[in-house]
């Protein structure tokens, strides 16, 4: 699971700057505080739909939504590197595989692109304040809807019953088949699979890919193969997801289902955090947060 985080993160970082030369931001001004307010108001409705689509027994419905955005996504992916066509003909082949078969190593390459894509497009969508306002919203937001509310807890159990790509799995045995696994039947049984929604990956490497992008040149104090200067606030802050997955790894053991981003978020701001006390900037670039953060 933490190899998947990395391999997000990485090529999260790939598309960046190709992306953002192709103009694929999601929101006119990056630096704008109401940008993850918009973006938590979308989590909460579409949230809300699923759980009644679920409730209702319709999730022919959800699923094809998923398959949707999944082919959306990864069609905004392989347009930035390959021609539109070659990128529509790559994008259906694999949402016809996903549809047809979708076994676990089938669902863990779609959720790879899928979370990279998402990651990078999101991140040079919004500067470092929104990013961090965003991350600090949806760790309280998990903290509440999984030991709270514990409204995630029935969605994510909902939705692994269409087997779509929004989540990584890791098999505990060879012969596992994530087709073949009635989640509907198991009522508290041991799964064949260790289990990652696809956002505990997203969602960190975000400040990731913002702390690259939106930092000054001079802070690119690292060197990386097909990566170019990578900024050390980003690096501290991948370092630090990862320290937090291993946190949250321990908590795991017990059991019990655990909110995933109070520990990620937290990691990944507190390794952005010490980068910028590293190297000696601001944490948050003053200029930017004042001039835009009510527009």
């Amino acid at each position: 699971m933490a190899g998947f985080i990395v391999i997000v993160q990485v090529l999260a970082l790939t598309m960046a700057s190709p992306m953002e030369a192709e103009g694929m931001q999601a929101f006119e001004n990056p630096s704008s505080v109401w940008n993850p307010v918009y973006y938590i108001i979308l989590i909460l409705l579409f949230t809300a739909f699923i759980l009644f689509v679920i409730k209702t027994n319709k999730k022919y419905i959800l699923h094809a939504i998923l398959l949707f955005a999944v082919a959306a996504t990864m069609y905004y992916v392989f347009v930035t590197f390959i021609g539109a066509i070659p990128s529509l003909l790559l994008t259906a082949a694999l949402t016809v595989l996903l549809y047809k078969f979708p076994e676990w190593y089938v669902v863990d390459i779609t959720g790879v692109i899928v979370g990279a894509g998402a990651s990078a497009i999101i991140g040079i969508s919004l500067a470092i304040l929104p990013t961090l306002i965003l991350l600090i919203l949806l760790t309280i937001y998990d903290i509440i809807s999984v030991y709270k509310t514990k409204h995630m807890i029935t969605l994510a159990e909902g939705v692994m019953e269409l087997h779509a790509p929004i989540l990584f799995v890791i098999p505990k045995r060879r012969e596992y088949s994530f087709i073949k696994q009635d989640f509907a039947a198991e009522d508290g049984g041991e799964r064949g699979a260790y289990f990652m929604g696809l956002g505990d990956a997203v969602m960190p490497t975000i400040l990731v890919v913002s702390a690259s992008i939106f930092l000054p040149a001079e802070c690119m104090a690292l060197q990386l193969p097909l990566l170019g200067g990578v900024a050390l606030p980003a690096v501290l802050a991948a370092i630090g997801t990862l320290i937090g997955y291993v946190v949250l790894m321990i908590v795991v053991m017990g059991g019990k289902p655990q909110a995933g981003l109070p520990f990620l978020n937290t990691g990944a701001i507190a390794g952005y955090v010490a980068g910028c006390v590293v190297a000696g900037i601001p944490v948050i670039p003053m200029a930017t947060a004042i001039t835009s953060a009510v527009l």
